[in-house]
């Protein structure tokens, strides 16, 4: 039965218990892909071992777990996932079965390694893979185990329950002093009679200082780990019979209770056990764990220098959660005296309203926080939900007060009276609390199942609707990190690319009335894609945007935010013309612009030696933005994008094949398979971008994609101006005019910048001289800063006569003498040799100095200074 396949492969085959259909199917992937995978050394059985898993999902059939495939054809996790993206080479090798299968299963070992790494740096004495069975057994207990905040703080309650229960001597110092005054451990006798004790008595208390000791170290919130001991990690215990219990339980009894093997065979996934004993499989041995997160020291015993410990993905969430917390502290979950005052100065006051839709809202929330993290965490979402009101009034109150000063008004009853904007408005709130909890570093947020867009289907919101409020939400709140800046901004982008296309979305209607009796009115005229984008409209203006009765034409100019109280009276015999919709006109110059951009992109991955195509495929491609926007219901911006390309290069004669040009749109940031695997044909029929393309956009847009085969093909569209991201990060340092090096920060609210709350990156500060530094030196520098004379006299930035001498050093020059000349005070000596002795060390790092005034950033490269 297996004479044509390889004998090595029907071995692993028969070594990991296979049934004929997964060794047929697998075998049928390998011969599809063998010849397209790039030759590498020592990787045919890898491959077969993917080809295998790819099978068993597909088949759903339960043969082998992850953990015994990858110790099979001697892989690790990281080395797995590559090769299985290298052999997708495919529109069908990689069904969307196995994405899905492979994106959970690559989430719950991304979480469960960085929960490891930090048990690791704990380095308590029982060792890591019991707290990581015990929090992925709870997870999986309380459906929480993709979440890496909420496993983080079971981690938390997990450490407390062993500390606890650990002989004083085996405990750190900072252990022992915080359980020093708890209740002393039981005497044999009273272990005995708690053992009769009945099943169901209540759950002892917390130790609250160990607890509260435990938070400080690892920089998370009491209050939140509180709440998933008391209603999650209690009643986990308490299932497993560890609740009663004052000893300190065995890794086999453990292993036992937590009836851990079950459950690894249940999920067919990656034995976690195995991070005991740092297994290749799980742990890769070239990255040493403690490196990614270990205590700063120096790199010679001369040198006083402090290095900074790379983020952890468990470091940057509880950072980015503990500045959230700290920026709205002083924010109430009620509106504010200001807030009161513009709802008063309403026509219709709008209080009552606002607060009954909170509270409507609210429950919702909780409801569905229960249902996607757990039923016993849903004291969690309150507490969310609570941060999100608390921005939710700080960002309306700031808005309001933007819009006060640009039409210097204070009635806004018509805006304060939208369901619609205020629904928007606690969303954008809410997301930017829930993606604070979701992104683990570097801005990365990985989906899960409280990812954007769940808050839309949460509150039954439409996401055209929600994306009125984002570019004003984000102006209104200068706190928002960078981070959450593009987090924000990357939403935008899904609403653009495919969200607002939903069927049932209310921005087909809208286009509809645009387009509907007499002359077709463009949503944007192609006449204003060349000019610069301009960002200076309001959530007010998108909100109170007009919209044209359905049986009356639109113009194309945009029109004010509020339509005129006496409208002129129209020509005689011409029909009646209103004010078009200001939020269809901007989100279509934004749509453009976004969707040139993915489409130069990918061109230039392609196709730089045509440059004549870019422009015919770009014109192809509005056209069918503007005039068949009706391909796009419930479908993907790049799907239109990818059919264009082809259809042009198809009709010039050009070679450029379909799997090429997917093959190079999978490299592209922000993508996804689904996009060219799954694309909506019609009726609920789904298949890849290439049939797509033959039976719906070619059939669609034939006659026009034949028209630039043509002599006299249709006139291009202008080529959109692509700008800069809006989302500037407002507290951003500033250059100081004439100079490469030195930057000034806005100052910031002594609250964002107390000690208790810095980060291990905002703790570290330059020492200037011998001490930390006066204030009398403070006082110089930022006289330095601020004096006009000292600007224009040391840059000559103002005077474009004057050539500005250049610097030999970076100098903080207290008495006004020139940085070029080479003269320098005794007093400042030791700053200058200390700032030189820094730009040594590091090629480039960015310092604070703070100081109750002002702060100010040095960004000091070694290669000007």
């Amino acid at each position: 039965r297996h004479k044509e396949k390889d004998a090595d492969f029907v071995t692993l085959c028969q070594s990991l218990q296979v049934t004929e259909a997964v060794c047929d199917h697998a075998w049928t992937i390998w011969k599809a892909v063998q010849a397209s995978v790039e030759k590498v050394p020592d990787t045919e059985k890898r491959l077969w071992g993917v080809c295998l898993f790819v099978a068993v999902t597909d088949l759903e059939v339960a043969s082998f777990t992850f953990t015994q495939v990858l110790k099979a054809v001697d892989l690790n996790v990281t080395q797995f996932l590559a090769l299985l993206k290298k052999m997708d080479v495919n529109l069908d090798t990689i069904s969307t079965r196995v994405n899905s299968a492979m994106t959970r299963l690559e989430k719950k070992y991304n979480v469960s390694l960085a929960l490891y790494q930090r048990f690791e740096k704990t380095g308590q004495c029982w060792g890591a893979a019991p707290d990581v069975c015990c929090l992925r057994s709870a997870g999986r207990a309380l459906q929480m185990e993709d979440d890496l905040v909420i496993s983080f703080h079971l981690m938390v309650c997990v450490l407390e329950f062993f500390i606890r229960r650990c002989p004083p001597n085996m405990l750190q110092p900072l252990y022992q002093s915080a359980i020093s005054t708890a209740q002393s451990p039981p005497t044999r006798t009273s272990r005995r009679n708690q053992s009769k004790a009945k099943p169901c008595q209540p759950p002892p208390e917390v130790d609250v200082q160990l607890l509260e000791t435990l938070c400080k170290e690892n920089d998370c919130s009491l209050e939140e780990v509180k709440n998933v001991y008391q209603t999650s990690f209690s009643a986990f215990l308490d299932s497993m019979s560890l609740l009663g219990t004052q000893d300190l339980p065995q890794v086999g009894k453990i292993f036992y209770l937590l009836q851990y093997e079950e459950l690894y065979l249940k999920s067919r996934d990656f034995d976690g056990r195995l991070f005991l004993d740092k297994d290749e499989t799980l742990v890769n041995a070239e990255v040493e764990l403690m490196q990614v997160e270990s205590t700063p020291r120096k790199n010679q015993p001369e040198e006083d220098v402090v290095l900074i410990p790379p983020q952890t993905p468990v470091r940057a969430a509880m950072n980015s959660i503990a500045q959230l917390r700290v920026d709205l502290t002083a924010s109430g979950d009620q509106p504010s005296a200001n807030l009161a005052v513009y709802f008063k100065n309403c026509t219709v006051d709008p209080t009552k309203e606002v607060l009954q839709r909170v509270e409507s809202l609210s429950q919702l929330f909780f409801q569905r926080f229960g249902q996607a993290v757990g039923p016993r965490c849903v004291g969690l979402g309150k507490q969310r939900f609570t941060l999100g009101i608390r921005l939710y009034y700080r960002v309306m109150e700031s808005m309001l007060k933007s819009e006060e000063k640009r039409l210097s008004v204070q009635n806004f009853s018509k805006l304060l009276n939208d369901s619609t904007f205020h629904t928007s408005l606690l969303a954008c709130a809410l997301e930017v609390v829930m993606a604070t909890y979701g992104v683990y570093s570097n801005g990365v947020s990985p989906e899960t199942d409280l990812s954007f867009p769940w808050i839309l289907d949460v509150f039954q919101l439409a996401a055209f609707d929600f994306y009125k409020v984002i570019e004003s939400f984000i102006k209104a709140e200068p706190n928002l990190t960078k981070d959450i800046v593009k987090h924000l901004e990357r939403c935008e982008y899904q609403i653009m690319e495919s969200i607002a296309w939903r069927g049932d979305s209310p921005l087909f209607e809208l286009l509809r009335q645009t387009h509907e009796d007499g002359p077709v009115e463009q949503a944007e005229p192609t006449a204003t894609l060349n000019q610069p984008l301009q960002h200076n409209h309001t959530a007010a203006d998108l909100y109170l945007s007009p919209v044209r009765p359905s049986n009356r034409t639109l113009t194309a100019p945009e029109c004010p935010a509020t339509p005129p109280s006496q409208p002129p009276a129209p020509a005689p015999n011409q029909t009646p013309r209103h004010p078009q919709s200001k939020s269809l006109s901007v989100f279509y110059k934004k749509l453009y612009r976004l969707a040139y951009m993915r489409l130069k992109m990918l061109y230039t991955r392609l196709l730089t030696s045509h440059p004549d195509l870019e422009p015919i495929m770009w014109t192809l491609y509005q056209h069918t933005l503007q005039h068949e926007y009706d391909l796009m219901r419930d479908r993907h911006l790049d799907q239109l994008m990818m059919s264009a390309m082809y259809a042009i290069c198809k009709v010039k004669n050009v070679d450029l094949r379909f799997k090429t040009i997917v093959t190079a749109y999978k490299n592209m940031p922000n993508t996804n398979p689904e996009t060219f695997k799954h694309v909506l044909i019609r009726d609920g029929q789904y298949d890849s971008i290439i049939v797509f393309y033959n039976l719906v956009f070619m059939q669609k847009l034939k006659t026009n994609i034949l028209q630039y085969a043509s002599n006299r093909p249709p006139t291009l569209s202008p080529i959109p101006q692509i700008p800069c991201s809006p989302y500037k990060f407002q507290n951003s340092p500033l250059r100081v005019p004439g100079s490469n090096n030195v930057y000034i920060s806005p100052m910031k609210s002594p609250q964002r910048m107390s000690p208790g709350v810095m980060t291990p990156r905002t703790r570290i500060l330059v020492s200037i001289g011998e001490s930390f530094g006066t204030s009398d030196k403070f006082q110089k520098i930022n006289a330095m800063v601020n004096s006009r004379d000292w600007s224009l006299k040391r840059y000559g930035c103002f005077d474009r006569n004057s050539a500005s001498k250049p610097l030999k050093r970076l100098r903080f020059d207290m008495d006004g003498q020139d940085e070029a000349d080479g003269s320098k005070t005794d007093g400042d000596s030791a700053m200058i040799q200390k700032l030189e002795e820094i730009s040594t060390t590091w090629s480039r790092m960015d310092f604070q100095i703070e100081s109750k005034t002002f702060s100010l950033y040095l960004n000091i490269d070694s290669k000007n200074v």
